[in-house]
């Protein structure tokens, strides 16, 4: 009986192509990761250059909001300074009525907004040369100098709305003050008795309010003049050529020939006005720069 052979085939052949095989499939994933990674390196730069761009975009629309801004403070700014400056002029010069008295801190809040006026202009136009250089050295100086000048603009509003009422609160402490100056010796009874002739004269009006404070009150007039004039010759009306109607008839009180409402109104107003002017305007200056300091304290952190 015949034995059959069975002839093992050779496995080397084999082998060489499973390796081949391997080598082709690690080839190809290699290559297909290469490609994905190269991919993905490209989508995230894009990501990032459109991020940085987004970013670019918005800094430079915070800028030019920012230097908008401050032109319009440095408008503002220029415009509190001018009109302390007219306080501090005194165009009706009531200030001796104010500063023998003590209660001159309407004009002292006008000092202080003429300096905070200007002083904000300034700031205003360095902050447009900050935002445009984008340096945050330099936002961060305008941050620091705006608030100190901030600061003091509020201190001058509060000044300024508080010390009003003392001064016009009420007429007895003008009328005391009138009473007592009025006609008197020395530096404060010659600019007491100027502000109020000049007063007299052009408001025609008399004492503080009306003529009657001269008789029911004792006064530095009325002990230099006794009955020979019961109040001053202010009070008497006058022709075109600024002389006395009549003397003799405005000393009896007739009052066709003398004025007969007090002047305590058209004081209050002045001062009034002279407050609204340093307070109301500064504080509407300070609510503007609020929110300009904030959209610069955006933008330093945006930089």
């Amino acid at each position: 009986m015949s034995t059959i052979h069975y002839i093992q085939p050779d496995p080397r052949p084999y082998i060489l192509l499973d390796l081949l095989g391997t080598l082709v499939l690690g080839s190809v994933i290699s290559s297909l990761s290469f490609f994905s990674a190269q991919e993905q390196w490209v989508l995230e730069g894009a990501d990032r250059r459109t991020a940085t761009m987004a970013d670019g975009m918005g800094t430079t629309c915070v800028m030019v909001f920012l230097i908008l801004g401050n032109i319009f403070g440095a408008a503002a700014g220029l415009a509190l300074c001018a009109l302390a400056i007219w306080v501090a002029v005194d165009q009706y010069k009531l200030y001796p009525i104010a500063g023998v008295s003590g209660k001159d801190d309407i004009f002292a809040a006008a000092w202080i907004a003429i300096f905070t006026g200007f002083a904000f202009f300034c700031m205003c136009v360095f902050g447009i040369l900050a935002a445009a250089k984008k340096s945050r050295a330099l936002m961060l100086t305008y941050l620091i100098l705006m608030l100190i000048i901030y600061i003091f603009e509020c201190a001058s509003c509060i000044t300024a709305v508080t010390h009003r009422d003392y001064l016009v609160g009420n007429s007895n402490l003008v009328k005391k003050q009138m009473l007592k100056y009025y006609t008197a010796d020395g530096d404060s009874g010659s600019r007491i008795t100027l502000t109020w002739n000049k007063v007299m004269n052009e408001v025609e009006c008399c004492g503080t309010d009306g003529p009657v404070d001269w008789i029911q009150y004792n006064s530095t007039f009325r002990e230099k003049f006794g009955t020979d004039y019961p109040w001053p010759i202010h009070c008497c009306k006058r022709k075109n050529n600024y002389e006395v109607v009549n003397v003799e008839a405005c000393k009896n009180g007739q009052d066709t020939t003398m004025f007969t409402k007090g002047c305590f109104n058209h004081i209050e107003s002045v001062f009034s006005l002279y407050t609204w002017a340093i307070s109301w305007y500064g504080f509407a200056v300070l609510m503007f720069m609020f929110w300009l300091l904030i959209l610069a304290m955006v933008y330093y952190l945006m930089l």
